[in-house]
């Protein structure tokens, strides 16, 4: 293609404006706006579990939920941050911190029950519930999640549509536990968290293909 041509098409191209994306703490704020009303329409339908209120008086429960969504939170703004040129790199390591505290947490109560004598004690039982209640509660987060990292420039794909996907999991799981009354620390940790873990490494898997350059032909 000769030099000329290229600029035209170039120039031709550049006639529509192009929008300008919100900042992330914006646009974390609209995800939000978008996912909680969805998290809590889902867990008025489910029914609220009957030891809600005693699960409040539970720290390491408090802990838990407390950490999730935080990791929510933090891995969400993390994603429309790694979308953003010039943004520091260290942004995208920030949810590590929520992370660390929630199976820190998680793995306190696998050591509660394993330690704790009788019928009390460790229990692990199949749960496959786990996973598509998460992917269900998570579906509203994770397609707003999508759509709006699609919008975002590809710098880091597999990063960003990771944390993207560690965002929606992670507040889906938080929702799933105030109907889903399942608090045994190894049940917790094999089947909600290992579903979050598996959704987060499928969602990089695909970030590739979510998010990339958008162009137009040059020949």
């Amino acid at each position: 293609m000769e030099t000329e041509e290229l600029i035209g098409r170039l120039a031709a191209g550049a006639g529509r404006p192009v929008r300008r994306l919100a900042p992330p703490s914006a646009r974390l704020l609209f995800w939000l706006a978008v996912s909680l009303p969805w998290i809590a329409v889902v867990v008025t339908v489910m029914g609220v579990r009957p030891d809600l209120t005693a699960r409040f008086e539970d720290p390491r429960w408090i802990v838990e939920q407390g950490a999730a969504l935080v990791t929510a939170v933090a891995a969400a703004l993390a994603a429309f941050c790694a979308g953003v040129p010039g943004r520091p790199r260290w942004e995208r390591v920030v949810p590590i911190v929520p992370v660390v505290v929630w199976i820190g947490a998680v793995g306190f109560g696998c050591l509660q029950d394993w330690i704790r004598p009788g019928p009390g004690g460790v229990m692990f039982e199949s749960d496959w519930a786990c996973l598509p209640g998460i992917v269900f509660v998570g579906a509203a987060p994770g397609i707003a999640m999508a759509v709006m990292l699609h919008k975002g420039a590809p710098l880091a794909p597999f990063v960003s549509v990771g944390l993207g996907g560690l965002a929606a999991a992670a507040l889906a799981d938080f929702g799933l536990r105030l109907f889903h009354a399942q608090d045994a620390g190894l049940m917790v940790l094999v089947w909600q968290v290992g579903s979050v873990a598996l959704l987060t490494v499928l969602s990089a898997a695909i970030g590739r293909h979510l998010v990339r350059w958008r162009h137009l032909p040059l020949h």
